[in-house]
């Protein structure tokens, strides 16, 4: 039996070589508030297949790893109370035969098993600040070290330390290149003052360094940095007084280690008045069109080797 249970419309897409975008489950299952998470799932779902695009939700559901869901596993992880599963949850879930939501790690891991190249999310997960005495670090950096998928993203949200992030992509050799930039974003910002080495005009670009990439022998993922568009992005100055506000609010609160970004996110969306979900939304939807477009890019590329 395969680890992977693969969905017969994302399988019929992947055999005749069309394109396929992953799409992460914890953004739905602990990112968003009911009953929006579960529209948001049907509209990021229903963006790529009005663009020609088979869309691969990704999820443990009852024990079984599934890439691409029916209707009822999407309302379940809009609705049911799932686990927040990464890589090392996987084998644990299935031994149990429980249900969870999967990371950015994790959708990248099974969607990669699967065959799906291409995968849109909200934002990475990356260094913790204070990480030098926690040790805390997303396992999303280490997976793409090793997990030849196409990530956009907005960057890596702001509460967590950028600088440290870029250095450990640096290190385990993923590349990172902006997209139509040289800035790399900070989520609910376009730019997080740090310079990128590499940036790409268009979808196309991506494909070909998807393929040098094969060519060459790497099994590093790829991240592509898609800044919010400007007339969407959160007002810098907004951001930066509900920010101090939360980690001074983090810090009487006593909230330390794993706890901290749960606190600061939840704390965030709050002091906004929701204005940092409405830039959250607009930032994945801007993620999924792009993936799209690489998506649609590698599989033409590849049906004209």
């Amino acid at each position: 039996m395969s680890a992977v249970t693969v969905s017969s419309e994302v399988a019929d897409a992947l055999g005749a070589g069309r394109p396929v975008v992953a799409l992460e489950s914890t953004i739905i299952s602990h990112g968003l508030p009911r009953p929006r998470n579960l529209a948001a799932a049907l509209e990021f779902e229903e963006m790529l297949r009005e663009r020609g695009v088979t869309p691969a939700t990704v999820a443990v559901l009852d024990g079984v790893a599934r890439v691409g869901l029916d209707a009822d596993g999407v309302r379940r992880i809009a609705e049911d109370e799932l686990a927040k599963a990464s890589v090392r949850d996987l084998p644990i879930l299935a031994a149990r035969a429980a249900s969870g939501a999967t990371t950015v790690a994790a959708t990248a891991h099974l969607a990669a098993m699967a065959g799906v190249r291409v995968f849109a999310t909200g934002g990475l997960g990356g260094v913790h600040r204070g990480a030098a005495q926690t040790f805390d670090e997303s396992a999303d950096l280490s997976t793409l070290a090793v997990t030849p998928i196409t990530v956009v993203s907005a960057g890596v949200k702001s509460v967590l330390d950028i600088a440290a992030t870029l250095e450990r992509l640096e290190t385990l050799s993923v590349p990172v290149v902006g997209y139509r930039t040289r800035r790399f974003p900070a989520f609910w910002l376009r730019d997080s003052g740090h310079e990128l080495d590499w940036s790409v005009d268009s979808a196309d670009e991506v494909a070909r360094i998807m393929a040098a990439r094969d060519e060459l022998g790497s099994r590093e993922g790829i991240v592509v940095a898609n800044p919010i568009p400007i007339e969407q992005q959160w007002d810098p100055a907004e951001h930066d007084r509900v920010l101090a506000t939360a980690f001074a609010a983090a810090a009487q609160a006593g909230v330390h280690g794993k706890a901290v970004t749960p606190f600061l996110l939840g704390f965030i969306v709050d002091a906004s008045e929701g204005r940092s979900l409405e830039v959250n939304l607009d930032l994945a939807r801007n993620n999924v069109r792009l993936a799209a477009e690489i998506a649609t890019a590698w599989s033409t590329l590849r049906r004209s080797a």
